[in-house]
């Protein structure tokens, strides 16, 4: 397992708005959105802060649900400005109840919350998201119907770092673009084989 350079992003801005505006919809879409957001932005917390509701849910339209998606982005980035966007500090102090945190804010579940985790906070978490369900299911893993299912099954060794979990969570979603898709198409890979 190699860098896959998977997420590529010009900052970690990029990837909290990115991982707010794929949900639930492909990355052309949500890049659409992105890319509206940063002209009009920068991605700069106050001028996305001082945008009312109206025109950022003009700007992420293309990514659809845009409603919520609108209310999810202001409050993550109030959340990240209050806490002065310290990425080390907000890991330090709030080590043992982050995740729980982050599932509060609005539009944030537990994939969202385990991605910021590995990208943003740079810890190793399992990212249990629809490809690596589709993939656990295919190599005998029961109980893959749901994220909490999955991730409970999964306990990444102590040496698993960030840079891993990045990697891995990047392989798995390239193989899931060209395996996981449409039925039948995991039996044309190099893993079908292998069980």
């Amino acid at each position: 397992m190699g860098p896959s350079g998977w997420w590529p992003a010009e900052t970690k801005r990029d990837i909290i708005v990115g991982a707010i505006l794929v949900q639930n919809t492909n990355w052309q879409n949500a890049d659409q959105s992105l890319q509206n957001l940063k002209r009009t932005t920068k991605l700069d917390a106050d001028a996305l802060l001082a945008l009312s509701h109206d025109e950022l849910v003009d700007l992420i339209r293309p990514s659809g649900f845009y409603q919520n998606k609108a209310k999810a982005l202001h409050s993550v980035f109030q959340w990240f400005n209050d806490q002065h966007w310290d990425y080390a500090q907000i890991w330090q102090t709030n080590r043992a109840t982050l995740r729980q945190q982050l599932l509060k804010l609005p539009g944030v579940g537990n994939e969202t919350a385990d991605v910021f985790l590995v990208y943003i906070f740079d810890q190793p978490a399992f990212i249990a998201d629809t490809y690596t369900r589709r993939l656990f299911q295919h190599l005998g893993y029961e109980h893959t119907d749901t994220y909490q299912h999955l991730q409970r099954q999964i306990t990444l060794p102590q040496s698993f770092t960030f840079e891993m979990a990045q990697d891995f969570h990047g392989l798995i979603d390239e193989f899931g673009k060209q395996y996981l898709q449409r039925p039948g198409q995991f039996e044309t890979s190099f893993l079908a084989g292998l069980l």
